[in-house]
């Protein structure tokens, strides 16, 4: 049996798998540096990775949209945007702007 969630979801899914990947892994290397590899290790990490995820999850949604917008501040489309017509100028917006 598949289980699928519609597309809609798709955000909260990829910020759910990524901050439980990223929070394994940041608190199974801080874990390890400050309890050693040894015996109680893996107790000690999964201990520290369930609060940490739900720290980072929660951290996620929040920052997220506010990311969204720096990233849409530095970074412009290079695409030229589909308006329907053909464009018969020789000259590229960046051309035009200058």
């Amino acid at each position: 049996m598949k289980i699928r969630l519609p597309a809609k979801y798709a955000p909260i899914l990829f910020g759910l798998l990524l901050s439980g990947l990223m929070s394994c892994i940041v608190s199974g290397i801080a874990t390890g540096r400050v309890a050693g590899l040894g015996a109680g290790f893996a107790q000690s990490w999964m201990a520290a990775w369930i609060p940490a995820w739900m720290a980072a999850f929660a951290t996620l949604l929040v920052v997220a949209p506010i990311v969204r917008k720096i990233v849409a501040l530095l970074v412009y489309d290079d695409a030229p945007a589909d308006t329907g017509t053909i464009n018969t100028s020789s000259k590229t917006s960046e051309q035009k702007d200058t």
